[in-house]
């Protein structure tokens, strides 16, 4: 009787007993640690603005340009656009001359002349450039860190920004740190690693440059831009002589 009885109580508890359900394990989610990134898109190349050289006759409108060299013959050329000694290896204009508005020509001969009493002058890089040379550049070198962008032009293309170094009485070039036209941080005029003669070069330059109503770029030692006064972009090509 006691066994039947334990036998009934075992049962019963069998019975009554909560059972858990197996626990199921969900299937592994597959997960890229590095998932597909869609390329980006790539703009489409802007359509390139038709520009017209305006038309020239053998002299020129001396209200609206004025050369440089013309004005001061003392002044040194060496327009690196009008050779292939340039940073696209390639020669941009058909001649060299260097036509600036008649303000700021004048402000360049007048900075020029100041530092004639110092047994210094000024050698020319580039002057005045038209849009049409302004899209070689940038048709070759569509890095506005480098060319400006024609559509919306530049100082050059105004007639109202300079390239220029400065010379001895020999006509040697004094030693700025870089040529002209390198692009690194060694050309910007905060650049620190410099001997105490670059140094004393590049502040001679600029305090003329500015004492003259010239205005600095920070990365380009060689790059002036007038500041008293603006103009429009031109086109305008000069006639080879």
């Amino acid at each position: 009787m006691r066994t039947l009885l334990l036998l009934t109580c075992l049962l019963f508890i069998q019975c009554t007993e909560k059972k858990t359900p197996p626990k199921t394990i969900p299937p592994p989610t597959t997960k890229s640690e590095n998932p597909p990134v869609a390329p980006p898109d790539t703009p489409k190349p802007e359509k390139e603005e038709s520009i017209e050289p305006e038309p020239y006759t053998p002299d020129y409108d001396t209200s609206q340009w004025q050369e440089v060299n013309r004005l001061d013959p003392s002044i040194l050329l060496d327009l690196r656009y009008a050779t292939d000694n340039n940073f696209v290896d390639e020669k941009m204009y058909d001649c060299g001359r260097c036509f600036l508005r008649p303000a700021v020509a004048t402000a360049v001969v007048k900075a020029h002349q100041f530092l004639q009493k110092q047994g210094y002058g000024f050698k020319m890089y580039d002057c005045y450039r038209p849009r049409p040379i302004q899209w070689k550049l940038w048709n070759k070198v569509p890095d506005p860190r480098y060319v400006a962008d024609p559509r919306k032009g530049s100082m050059h293309n105004r007639g109202m920004a300079v390239d220029l170094t400065i010379v001895d009485s020999l006509g040697n070039e004094l030693d700025m740190g870089t040529d002209f036209d390198f692009f690194g941080r060694e050309a910007y005029h905060s650049y620190g690693g410099h001997s105490d003669e670059v140094t004393d070069n590049r502040i001679l330059l600029l305090e003329t440059m500015e004492e003259h109503g010239f205005r600095p770029t920070s990365t380009e030692w060689w790059h002036y831009s007038y500041k008293p006064k603006t103009f429009k972009l031109d086109n305008w090509l000069w006639p080879c002589e």
